[in-house]
């Protein structure tokens, strides 16, 4: 049966359209089961019914559609019970329906099986014969293993739009994606696509390896001054530290590793598009095997980088764009550079195949305030251009030659949201307090680096969180002491009239440096954060001394310790921190003029076993800052990048409300400050319940910076309590998430109600 099984499976997979699909399934499941009938129903959830959509046995009397309502026959019944019914005599059935369209009083027996997708009933399978007999447990397991398969080509083909009938509403078919940049917009797609692909090299030796390394350097050079271009373009079109992007591709062309492997192919005998493909692919692969998804995106610019660099080689001619008017951006994968090359005025929107909303091109896309939604795979980039799109970059929803009431609706959406945006920004410079008085800090989360001086802009109090670690994955080497200085006298400088919280390396497991490569079967449960740096000494000091090398003269250093899961982790870390300082300190406080000053400690609580832990650390650090992402993850035992359950990741879940409730409590005993830098402190609910439970310090990206602030000055404190009070005593996230919703919506916010989603 397993053969067979997987002969059938194949068979629908290669289809070359939907229908021709489920026709070729139902006729081979009858042949296989040696049955009289096959057949598949699929479910309109609109109107309520189930519509025959393929059979193999069944005599149709009519040429109209047929249609089983819910909750009348045996089909229904299976999908309403969720289980398989298997009936000997399915005609003396008190549920058996009888259609009168179809021929079927002569079936006897009957096997129906849910086709079931994520929970939801896609449709049910059905397979009839004409003798009196219940199928066989072997018969029902092949019918029920059938279903499961099937729901994926459903659920694909429902993506697609394929399912649509003339009664649907366009509403129920959209593509979906993921957002990436907030806001809605309507516009023609226009497709680009890359200048030059790697994938289409075929590989070829040369007998001339200096040519081709000439020819490589001369690409390299000529790429380098195109990102200049590019970066220089950007100048005053987004946020500054937006530009830090660029940074990133001189980092990655100056990198030893890619040069170097590249020369050593082309001396190995490989030309250089060759070899280019080689190195670029392997990098492309070593990044995409990573489950940190922020560090998992650079694949996208290491590609995109070998790419430019290609074209180059290959002697392309500079692209020209002529872009439409009010134009949707379209590709398989946007890139920072590829938004910096098109006319910023007429991108109204993105779409995307590929990234996530840590890609450089939602960063750019973000400063930009363009709406972008990004891993909509179900596009074909060649049937797309030209088309009218809606772009939803709250709900990740993409639209395809909509219905007009819909494309109405939108631009009245759209009309709000640039009002919305205007009156945010106005807010600039205002204090953020509550209405009746309550201050809170915002602080900023950073993992690139700039020199540009763009804090006066924000009008924040600081960084909460640096991610050092971006520091050492762009190298083929642990980056030296004084390099790490360098970076790090960049940011205490940049934001010297506030503090700076230097999370320190935060890799292994789920992502390991790629010249410390680490193998483990669950790296989110292994060798990563404090665990790893306590191991390796010889790192963690070094960059303790460059970080505090870097504060010299300076008075805004802040160390944060991650993945800290007992009492011991930090007494050893805060030693090491000493012993660091001591080291520093003899050696530039002894001639009086530039002196370094011991920095703070924090612990980020992100291990449920902190909480039951503050206790015993307090003493020992400074302060505290709460990493939502992954306490999160580990609290629910929810991998967040796993698809089949990152349904289930949600910082809205009651029980995760419950443990930052019991940590700002506890916090407040010990006299602690305590902070927040995960992504909860960037959304409007989940600012408003932070505040609620008494957090004041928030951090978090840029571009929730000014919406966050306008949230707070028009919010009552006192009016949390009670929200607080329903998210805790929430069954569900989306209880909590309707509460936020209700409150947002009567106190005037209710602009800010998708802006959240």
């Amino acid at each position: 049966m397993l053969r067979v099984l997987q002969r059938i499976v194949e068979a629908v997979n290669q289809a070359p359209d939907f229908e021709l699909a489920l026709k070729t399934m139902v006729r081979q499941v009858k042949e296989a089961l040696h049955t009289d009938s096959c057949t598949v129903y699929l479910a309109d959830h609109e109107q309520k019914q189930f519509a025959l959509a393929a059979t193999d046995g069944l005599e149709i009397t009519s040429d109209q559609p047929i249609h089983v309502p819910f909750g009348e026959g045996v089909i229904s019944l299976a999908a309403r019970r969720e289980e398989p019914l298997n009936l000997a005599n399915a005609y003396t059935h008190p549920s058996f329906l009888r259609l009168p369209q179809v021929d079927e009083e002569r079936y006897c027996a009957m096997l129906a099986a849910p086709v079931i997708h994520q929970r939801r009933v896609l449709g049910v399978l059905a397979v009839q014969q004409e003798s009196a007999r219940a199928f066989t447990r072997d018969e029902e397991a092949f019918v029920v293993t059938l279903a499961a398969q099937l729901a994926v080509v459903i659920a694909h083909a429902e993506a697609k739009g394929l399912l649509r009938t003339a009664n649907q509403s366009a509403w129920l078919h959209t593509l979906k994606g993921l957002p990436a940049a907030p806001g809605v917009s309507i516009g023609e797609a226009y497709v680009v696509k890359p200048p030059a692909r790697l994938s289409s090299v075929t590989p070829k030796r040369t007998d001339k390896p200096e040519f081709e390394i000439r020819r490589f350097r001369s690409a390299v050079a000529h790429t380098r001054q195109e990102l200049n271009e590019l970066s220089e373009r950007m100048q005053g079109q987004v946020a500054q530290e937006t530009l830090a992007i660029f940074d990133v591709y001189h980092a990655m062309l100056d990198s030893t590793s890619l040069g170097q492997e590249v020369e050593q192919a082309i001396n190995e005998g490989w030309r250089a598009q060759t070899a280019l493909k080689q190195v670029v692919e392997n990098l492309v692969n070593q990044f995409e095997n990573l489950d940190d998804e922020y560090i998992r995106e650079r694949a996208s610019d290491v590609r995109d980088l070998g790419q430019r660099i290609l074209s180059y080689l290959q002697e392309r001619d500079r692209r020209h764009f002529s872009t439409p008017d009010q134009c949707i951006l379209v590709a398989e994968e946007v890139t920072a550079a590829m938004l910096a090359e098109l006319p910023h005025a007429d991108i109204t929107g993105i779409v995307s195949l590929r990234g996530s909303g840590n890609s450089h091109a939602a960063i750019m896309a973000r400063s930009m305030g363009i709406p972008a939604v990004l891993g909509v795979t179900d596009i074909d980039l060649n049937d797309i251009g030209g088309q009218t799109l809606i772009v939803d970059g709250y709900n990740g929803d993409v639209f395809v030659d909509p219905p007009l009431q819909v494309e109405n609706e939108y631009k009245q959406l759209a009309e709000e949201e640039l009002e919305l945006r205007e009156k945010v920004m106005a807010a600039r410079g205002l204090p953020v307090e509550t209405i009746d008085g309550v201050k809170v800090d915002l602080h900023l989360n950073v993992g690139l680096n700039t020199e540009r001086d763009w804090l006066a802009d924000l009008d924040i109090k600081g960084v909460g969180l640096y991610r050092t670690e971006i520091t050492f994955m762009a190298r083929d080497r642990l980056p030296t002491e004084d390099e790490q200085v360098e970076l790090y006298g960049q940011v205490l400088k940049q934001f010297a009239a506030g503090s700076v919280v230097m999370r320190t390396l935060d890799v292994g497991g789920d992502k390991p440096l790629p010249y410390l490569p680490i193998e483990e079967d669950n790296p989110f449960l292994g060798w990563r954060g404090i665990r790893m740096t306590l191991d390796h000494p010889e790192i963690f000091l070094v960059q303790i001394r460059a970080m505090l090398r870097a504060s010299v003269g300076r008075d805004n250093l802040q160390i944060l310790l991650p993945m800290i899961t007992t009492a011991e982790e930090v007494d050893e870390s805060a030693r090491m921190v000493r012993q660091a300082y001591h080291e520093v300190a003899e050696e530039f406080n002894s001639d009086g003029e530039q002196r370094v000053q011991e920095p703070k400690i924090g612990v980020m609580i992100e291990v449920p076993a902190m909480i039951y832990q503050l206790h015993a650390v307090a003493d020992k650090v400074d302060f505290f800052s709460v990493g939502t992402n992954d306490l999160t993850q580990y609290m629910l035992a929810v991998d967040r990048n796993n698809q089949r359950v990152a349904g289930l990741y949600d910082a809205y879940h009651p029980a995760v409300l419950h443990a930052l409730k019991q940590i700002a409590e506890r916090c407040r005993e010990l006299n602690k400050p305590v902070s927040i830098c995960g992504e909860l402190a960037g959304e409007p609910g989940g600012a408003l319940l932070l505040v609620a439970m008494g957090y004041r310090t928030l951090s978090m990206n840029s571009y929730n910076i000014d919406r966050i602030r306008w949230i707070i000055r028009h919010t009552k404190a006192a009016d949390l309590d009670a929200l607080l009070e329903k998210g805790l005593s929430a069954r569900s996230p989306q209880q909590v998430r309707q509460a936020v919703t209700m409150l947002l919506e009567q106190t005037g916010l209710g602009g800010f109600v998708r802006a959240g989603g």
